[in-house]
């Protein structure tokens, strides 16, 4: 049988390896280094290809498609969200993704996402959390504790400075399994049993549940002036967690305007809201905090250049190291045309 060349072969970063790498790397440096990566490309945010998700939704959860392209390369991520799966022993969110060229429409890579997500989700939390957090913060709650409120924590430390972290969820389970997991990484760990308890002192307020419905995490009330609010877990229509009220009062800032008003917090108000695209306070051209008294607010739903970010530095950490294996997923015939022969003489 013919052995495939090496330019059919598809380098594949497993869970294992993905975890292998991580270790290899580091959980903060790893955040940092992704973080980096997104940051150069939101200050070429405009060489993208740009399009809001695509997602097929179930009374279940939604499973979506997030593709971009710079010209150059072409990604895309399979990503579900399904938050009943907490209770059937299954994780809410997996992920795969794949990079490819976009001059021979080969593929360059294919990994899971499920840990890469995590990882660039924290790093673009954290990356925002450089330009819109208030100076020298050093506190942040970290309200839902489920998958991803590790990596935020230990991002926020990383890149923004953070040495306590205030952790509340209404599953009191998941508040010990963060703190539990959080022990000996440099931060003082403060569990909480009331969100109202979790947000005292905290300059940087993170939010990250699961359940598909609009909620209200946050009251009005409960936000004072000056704090940043990091709002991840929005992301899908019907999903919130803060109070209208706070966004009202609130700079909003966005990644990509046309698919946070389908699935982020910004969904609850009036199409012409005034937001600011991040890519924009990071190239300069808009402002991020001017005051200590201003509310921020980032309304985060991931975005497919993010991924692509990730994408990109994944595949250039596994070059010379042992954390891939190669993938025979292309057909390679001597003659590109004879497709037909190479099946024949396979058998």
């Amino acid at each position: 049988m013919t052995q495939p060349s090496d330019k059919a072969l598809v380098p594949f970063v497993s869970v294992d390896n993905m975890m292998r790498l991580v270790h290899h790397i580091g959980v903060e440096q790893m955040i940092t280094q992704i973080a980096a990566q997104i940051e150069a490309d939101f200050k070429r945010w405009e060489s993208f290809d740009k399009t809001p998700r695509i997602p097929a939704h179930s009374p279940h959860g939604v499973i979506e498609l997030m593709p971009t392209s710079d010209g150059e390369a072409y990604g895309f991520k399979y990503v579900n969200g399904h938050p009943k799966n907490t209770s059937e022993g299954l994780q809410t969110v997996t992920a795969f993704g794949l990079l490819a060229d976009v001059y021979t429409g080969y593929p360059t890579l294919l990994t899971e996402m499920t840990l890469l997500t995590a990882l660039r989700t924290a790093a673009t939390s954290a990356l925002v959390g450089r330009y819109l957090a208030p100076t020298n913060a050093t506190t942040m709650a970290m309200i839902g504790n489920g998958a991803q409120s590790e990596f935020q924590c230990l991002a926020f430390k990383a890149m923004c400075g953070i040495s306590t972290v205030r952790l509340y969820d209404t599953d009191p389970n998941a508040t010990a399994k963060c703190s539990k997991n959080l022990r000996g990484k440099g931060l003082t760990v403060v569990p909480c049993t009331t969100p109202e308890e979790a947000i005292e002192g905290a300059q940087i307020v993170t939010t990250c549940t699961a359940d598909k419905k609009y909620a209200t995490i946050l009251t009005d009330n409960m936000v004072g002036p000056g704090v940043h609010i990091n709002a991840i877990g929005g992301d899908c229509p019907g999903k919130t967690e803060l109070h209208r009220d706070i966004l009202l009062r609130s700079d909003i800032f966005v990644e990509y305007p046309e698919q946070t008003r389908i699935e982020g917090e910004i969904q609850a108000l009036d199409e012409d809201h005034p937001v600011t695209e991040m890519w924009q306070v990071i190239n300069g051209t808009a402002k991020g905090r001017v005051d200590d008294r201003q509310i921020t607010l980032f309304d985060s739903v991931g975005f497919a250049i993010e991924d692509f970010s990730a994408l990109r530095y994944v595949k250039q950490a596994i070059e010379g190291t042992g954390f891939f294996e190669p993938l025979d997923m292309l057909a390679d015939p001597d003659d590109p045309r004879d497709l037909f022969g190479m099946l024949m003489r396979a058998g």
